[in-house]
């Protein structure tokens, strides 16, 4: 009979089951599966449909002696093994106290199964079980079930490695004794108690089982989830560390950029330091310097006592004398240092000056000043005579044909300006401001050159006025006149330097850009106003002859043109570019002057060296005004 049980097994397994016999421990021959695996049924269900079907065939009695005789074959020809061997199997119904238990099943199905299963809501009886459910591969014959709830079975081999699970013995054990049905006809009803009582108990058995594996997969999966937490809790910590690291190095380059700033910073300290050294070793030196000098002005200055004074000292009431008190009759004019009066001293026609209240230094500054002014002795300056430092009172030379100004626009019905005699005269002022560009240790800058301050004595000889009057006031007074000038008379304006209304920085130059206007209004006579642009123009389109003095009939327009582009040169907005007076534009003034003596008119020259009249007195008193 044990010879017929794997045909009947072969005969009686469904077509969706593999069939493995095994003989002495080896697979002597396997049927695969040929049709799919059916749907999935409950555990509870299959058995008890199982067990209806049991109790439903007409030969159950004979099945079950079977059965009963299958058994105990099977017991006999399987013996069980010493506990010691490694091939041996216990039961796990027989450990439900025990903790090893939980790893037995683990061990079974952890290689195999995932436990994500039970949150997916599927039995967990799918993946412990799955020969309840179409099992497809029914290998051993049904072994002996003891009564202490233990049962051991054979591993068959290498290929079989793993425990075959309580499921896959019920399988099988169902599936045998169907086949055995179909070949018995009767079994008693004692055996069919005993079945039905151990169904019972197998079934207890299996819902503690699958309550304890649902525990451990619930375990498993906490378990799980918590290993999940701590894998992203270490993720978390390996970012955090590295975000730190990242800004650990970056807070390193920011310090060692810092650090090389300050370097920087503490070595640009160090050169301004030094260099700041270096300038006040400078300033000192500088400073020093400055010291020396003044004391070697001030040793200069003081070896001229008032016993070695070279100008003539006048009283107050010599001067108030002369001038009636001040009259208002002598009174020809007011300039912008104060009012200018006409009187005799000493049997001589003098011009006295006096300088406002507020334009009075101390009188000390004013004797050194005037003892510098007093020292000028040039054929085309005017000379000062004396001065009352007390009063501020200056005391010129008077000049009998007045101011240029008056001449070039013939105020009383005074003659003409012959062209002779204009450049004789434009060479006559380069001559003396030449000198006093070239005084020594510091040049003196006229800083008024107008027509209005050029003089002509009774021969026609021109002298330059007002010169140096600027440092006979302090510079904040001489600034306020200088502004008056500005404002209160437009032509005055248009003879100071641009530079040094932009800049407050007055030097030679600046008296060079006036002279380059005068001398263009010396042979137009007319207002400075736009004049420069006006020359300009008349250049470019060729009607310069019809720019020059149309009282003067006989002028040498190609001489008088290379005139008016020298004067253009001198009156350059930009100090750079205008010419130098002593090498550019008094050697070009000269040989005007000696083209001019060489075509003098001798009637005119005889006429104006006789003596004045009161007329013409009185109309060349103005000239005193324009200072």
């Amino acid at each position: 009979m044990t010879a017929d049980v794997p045909s009947c097994v072969l005969k009686g397994a469904p077509d969706f089951c593999t069939v493995y016999v095994i003989s002495k421990g080896k697979i002597s021959s396997v049927r695969s599966a040929t049709a799919p695996v059916p749907a999935k049924k409950s555990p509870h269900n299959q058995m008890q449909h199982e067990a209806s079907h049991i109790s439903e065939q007409p030969n159950a009695n004979s099945m079950r002696e079977q059965q009963h005789r299958s058994s105990g074959e099977i017991r006999t020809a399987y013996p069980p093994r010493n506990s010691t061997h490694h091939d041996e199997i216990k039961s796990p119904f027989t450990r439900h106290n025990r903790t090893s238990m939980n790893k037995s099943y683990e061990l079974s199905t952890s290689d195999t199964h995932d436990i994500s299963f039970v949150s997916s809501g599927r039995p967990s009886i799918d993946q412990m079980f799955p020969s309840i459910y179409g099992y497809q591969e029914p290998a051993l014959p049904t072994p002996r079930i003891s009564t202490s709830s233990e049962f051991d079975y054979r591993n068959f081999g290498s290929s079989l490695s793993g425990n075959i699970s309580i499921d896959h013995v019920l399988s099988s054990q169902f599936e045998h004794s169907s086949s055995l049905e179909s070949r018995n006809s009767s079994c008693s009803s004692q055996i069919k108690d005993e079945v039905e009582a151990e169904m019972r108990r197998l079934k207890l058995e299996l819902k503690q089982t699958m309550d304890m594996y649902s525990t451990a997969c619930k375990e498993a999966l906490t378990a799980k989830q918590k290993a999940r937490e701590l894998h992203l809790w270490k993720l978390e910590e390996e970012q955090r560390l590295e975000e730190a690291r990242l800004a650990e190095e970056a807070a390193l380059a920011v310090a060692e950029k810092e650090k090389a700033k300050c370097k920087a910073a503490l070595e640009a300290a160090e050169a301004a330091r030094r260099l700041a050294q270096l300038e006040a070793q400078k300033r000192v030196s500088a400073e020093m310097k400055a010291l020396k000098d003044a004391e070697e002005r001030k040793k200069a200055t003081s070896a001229l006592t008032p016993k070695d004074i070279r100008y003539r000292k006048y009283s107050i009431e010599v001067i108030e004398e002369a001038t009636d008190n001040f009259s208002a009759s002598r009174k020809i004019g007011e300039g912008g240092y104060g009012p200018v009066y006409m009187c005799e001293l000493d049997h001589t026609p003098v011009a006295v000056k006096v300088l406002r209240p507020d334009a009075a230094q101390g009188e000390a500054q004013f004797h050194q000043e005037v003892e510098v002014l007093s020292c000028i002795r040039h054929p085309n300056m005017v000379l000062l005579l004396g001065a009352c430092p007390e009063y501020g009172c200056l005391v010129y030379e008077y000049m009998a044909n007045g101011s240029l100004e008056d001449r070039l626009f013939r105020r009383g019905n005074t003659p003409v300006l012959p062209w002779q005699l204009r450049f004789r005269i434009a060479a006559e002022i380069g001559t003396g401001l030449l000198f006093l560009h070239q005084t020594k240790p510091e040049p003196l800058v006229h800083r008024d050159l107008k027509p209005g301050n050029i003089l002509l004595d009774r021969n026609y000889v021109s002298k330059i006025s007002d010169v140096g009057l600027a440092r006979l006031v302090p510079s904040s007074v001489a600034d306020s006149v200088t502004q008056y000038r500005m404002t209160s008379t437009a032509g005055t304006f248009c003879y100071i330097d641009p530079e040094y209304q932009q800049t407050g920085m007055l030097g030679i130059k600046s008296d060079i850009y006036s002279l380059g206007v005068m001398l263009l209004q010396i042979i137009t006579a007319k207002p400075p106003m736009g004049l420069t642009h006006h020359v300009e123009r008349s250049i470019e389109r060729g009607t310069f002859e019809e720019m020059l003095d149309p009282s003067v009939p006989d002028w040498p327009v190609e001489e008088a043109l290379k005139f008016a582009k020298l004067a253009l040169q001198c009156a350059e907005m930009r100090r750079k570019d205008r010419p130098d007076l002593g090498k550019v534009v008094l050697p070009e003034l000269n040989r005007l002057r000696v083209l001019a003596e060489d075509n003098m008119n001798a009637g005119f020259m005889m006429s104006s060296s006789e003596p004045n009249s009161p007329t013409h007195t009185q109309a060349s008193s103005p000239q005193e005004v324009s200072c």
